[in-house]
């Protein structure tokens, strides 16, 4: 009995077209006849000859593969730009002149607290905007130390410059109250101000917050050194003074004294004050509700009194700040006006005579009784009646809003 081997492969039958070669495979004669067959009739269809029409295809492709290979380098490129790593170091002269010119424009900046320190925070979408200004182009052609800015990645890449010399530094808000461990006194919390960290990683969207490290030209710090070092010389050579300019200190120092007296006095009479009133009439009246506030000297004694603040207060001021906060952003969105005004100041209303705005008042249907409707904050019912009267302002620090 013989045995059959595996059966060997057969081609195409013959007579039938033959399809092009394999990759790595060598093209048969038919093949071959077959690309020339084609290759001759396209290029009668072009209305050229063979070796012309061979030339064209292959600068067509020369120019494919240059085209692609310059979209790649510009692809490098860009990702270069953007990628551009933040790696600190010493201040560059560029560096400064553009911290110098971002300082002279409005960024709208807000006092923050950092390392128990105050400092001024801003967006990076404003200092963008700034450096895309003609502003920054009349500046640049003044001094040529400033970087050039043409579009959004060489402004990115300009403010970028500012945390490379440490002038700058991106930040994040953090709760002071959230703190770990418990060897550690609990930090002081500020109202108003936002207690601020610096973030590890150093980017430039336009919703990131940065605070300013570079405090500018030191002459002033030097011009107070100096006057330091006069004061403390002058207190040393006090004997050698004359006797009226002695006469005149002592008299200035009882005047100090007396005012720091003064100030002793008050803080015990408006506490005494404020305990016979939380018995009397509660929750308590305070004189000089802001006297030691974190505020102005000017308002520390402003207002001059003030009901003391009661949990629901608080809950009630917190909740109409948030609503209005969100009819802002309501109306920002839509466009409307808020509270409807839309223009203000006496020039939008000088054209208007008095009976055209009391005109829509009589006009409007009365308003349709309600048994019972939430009272605003501060406002307490008269007794037997149902008016509403406005009780006086609580001592209060009003917080800064959020920047939008």
């Amino acid at each position: 009995m013989s045995t059959q081997g595996p059966p060997q492969p057969q081609g195409p039958p013959q007579g039938m077209p033959q399809g092009p070669p394999q990759p790595g495979q060598q093209p048969t004669p038919e093949q071959i006849a077959q690309m020339q067959r084609q290759l001759a009739i396209e290029a009668e269809k072009a209305g050229m000859s063979v070796q012309e029409y061979v030339a064209r295809l292959r600068q067509q492709a020369m120019a494919q593969q240059q085209a692609q290979m310059r979209q790649q380098q510009m692809a490098q490129q860009q990702q270069q730009q953007q990628q551009q790593p933040i790696q600190p170091g010493p201040p560059q002269p560029d560096a400064i002149a553009l911290a110098n010119f971002l300082k002279g424009q409005d960024l709208k900046p807000r006092t923050v607290i950092h390392d128990e320190k105050r400092k001024d925070m801003f967006r990076v979408k404003r200092a963008i905007r700034a450096l895309m200004s003609p502003q920054y182009e009349k500046a640049c052609s003044k001094n040529p130390v400033l970087p050039k800015v043409t579009d959004r990645v060489s402004a990115e890449n300009a403010f970028k410059k500012l945390p490379l010399s440490l002038l700058a530094l991106r930040v994040s808000k953090v709760d002071p109250e959230a703190h770990e461990g418990h060897n550690h006194a609990k930090p002081k919390r500020v109202k108003g101000l936002w207690t601020v960290r610096i973030e590890q990683h150093q980017e430039a969207n336009d919703d990131c917050y940065y605070i300013w490290l570079y405090e500018g030209s030191q002459w002033k710090q030097k011009l107070y050194a100096v006057g330091a070092l006069v004061g403390i010389l002058a207190v040393v050579l006090f004997p050698l003074w004359p006797h009226t300019l002695r006469l005149g200190v002592w008299y200035l120092s009882m005047g100090m004294l007396g005012l720091i007296g003064l100030f002793f006095a008050m803080a015990i009479v408006r506490l005494i004050l404020f305990v016979i009133t939380m018995f009397t009439t509660p929750p308590g009246l305070w004189l000089y509700p802001n006297l030691f506030e974190d505020v102005g000297f000017f308002d520390s004694f402003r207002p001059v009194w003030a009901w003391q603040e009661t949990p629901e207060d608080i809950r009630n001021k917190k909740r109409a700040k948030k609503e209005k906060k969100a009819a802002k952003l309501a109306a920002k969105a839509t466009g409307t006006p808020v509270n409807g005004k839309v223009a203000k100041g006496k020039k939008a209303i000088s054209g208007t005579s008095t009976s055209q705005l009391e005109a829509p008042a009589a006009s409007a249907p009365p308003p349709a009784p309600v048994d019972s409707a939430p009272q605003p904050t501060g406002s307490e019912a008269a007794p037997g009646t149902g008016a509403v009267s406005q009780r006086p302002p609580r001592a209060t620090v009003e917080e800064a809003e959020d920047d939008e």
